[in-house]
């Protein structure tokens, strides 16, 4: 008994740390200044889970005007001279994969640095993708807060959970699945690559992280949009403090389709 309860105790330890550095900036002063009407507004955004095809997707909340990728890409992440390549899947995650293949694209990920790196007392995380953090000023303690912010409209980009169940046609969005019931497609295995978020389901933007174990625990509800195929052991050898030199897409491009274009 003793073992089963620790072992949930570090678990919730463990998702607090994920959630912590998936908040913006914008959601921290918000929890600061009025946690009753935080509260309130992910109710109402999270109050049903929906998927593309109970829908249109125009219907599903945060899903208008955000990338997509249709099939599959390929990622290399350059960290301290050696590659990680990463197999990013649009077929399972279309709005969370876009979303990063994206992001990438338009460079937002060179010089960023991981800010938290958590080895102890068991592998867990190695995360980044924080866009204050290539700002060297930036303190360390403010990492792990900031959000993507489109040029285009001066606000930050979030995206909705996505998660897709083993059996579904389409992801289901906007709500934690419970995944002991049914198991994810895309699950939370050593070298996974899934968005970071806060406690509200649909805040992940830019920041991800690396799973340094299986973590079946987190199943359903941060969103795997990929897998690490080569260069586990430099995402092992990760410091926090170390940064990206560049992150490339190297395959699959064309299937990035951007709203409009």
């Amino acid at each position: 008994m003793r073992l089963k309860i620790s072992q949930f105790l570090l678990s919730l330890v463990l998702i607090s740390a994920v959630m912590l550095g998936g908040c913006s900036t914008q959601q921290v002063a918000s929890n600061t200044s009025s946690p009753t009407s935080t509260a309130t507004s992910t109710t109402q955004t999270t109050a049903e889970a929906t998927s593309v095809s109970q829908t249109s997707s125009e219907s599903i909340p945060g899903i208008t005007g955000l990338p997509r990728l249709e099939g599959k890409a390929t990622v290399v992440m350059t960290v301290k001279g050696s590659p990680i390549t990463i197999e990013v899947d649009g077929t399972d995650a279309p709005i969370t994969a876009g979303n990063f293949v994206d992001l990438v694209q338009k460079g937002v990920y060179d010089g960023l640095a991981f800010h938290r790196v958590v080895r102890e007392p068991q592998p867990f995380v190695v995360q980044g993708g924080d866009p204050q953090s290539k700002d060297p000023k930036v303190p360390a303690d403010q990492l792990g807060t900031g959000s993507y912010i489109d040029p285009k409209t001066g606000n930050a980009r979030y995206i909705p959970l996505e998660v897709k169940p083993k059996g579904s046609d389409t992801p289901l969005y906007n709500k934690p699945f419970d995944a002991t019931a049914q198991p994810v497609i895309l699950p939370h295995k050593q070298g996974a690559v899934a968005m970071a978020r806060s406690q509200a389901p649909d805040s992940a933007s830019a920041q991800f992280y690396f799973a340094l174990a299986d973590l079946a625990f987190l199943d359903g509800n941060y969103a795997v949009f990929g897998n690490v195929t080569q260069g586990l052991d430099v995402v092992n050898k990760i410091q926090q403090g170390d940064r990206i030199d560049s992150a490339k897409v190297t395959q699959g491009a064309e299937n990035l389709k951007i709203a409009g274009q």
